[in-house]
């Protein structure tokens, strides 16, 4: 899979062990940089991922920061992306299974490097269930 991945300053460390174990897990990844923890503006970074995503260049994206929230409200602002905070293995399953995102934000502050590497691996074997969610809830609804 073609993944996009791009980080501020504060995703540095975690945007680096992510593209490698990516790579070593037979994936392509186009990195957006940044290119060091310096001090840096995030959607210089953020929104060329996203609009690799968006434009089809790329299958998938992770973006990282502090907290993933900025992040994701720099990809969400692109039609056709679904980016997702994800701070567990479970928010990450449901990510792709119920909302089919298609990026995912994380934030280095928030978690440890193992979760961060687990909650992609999770995400990116995750399959969409085609709104079968969402079946349910409008029969509720009646």
């Amino acid at each position: 899979m073609r993944i996009a991945l791009a980080s501020d300053h504060a995703g540095f460390a975690y945007k680096e062990k992510i593209r490698e174990a990516l790579a070593t897990d037979g994936h392509e990844v186009k990195d957006f940089g940044t290119s060091s923890a310096e001090a840096a503006d995030y959607p210089l970074f953020i929104r060329p991922a996203a609009e690799a995503v968006a434009r089809g260049e790329c299958e998938r994206g992770v973006v990282l920061g502090g907290s993933g929230n900025g992040e994701a409200m720099v990809a969400n602002r692109l039609p056709g992306i679904r980016c997702a905070v994800c701070w567990n293995r479970e928010s990450a399953v449901l990510a792709r299974r119920h909302n089919d995102a298609n990026m995912i934000s994380l934030g280095q502050r928030m978690m440890s490097l193992e979760a961060a590497l687990e909650i992609v691996r999770v995400w990116l074997r995750e399959p969409f269930d085609g709104g079968r969610h969402l079946q349910r809830i409008r029969l509720i609804d009646r």
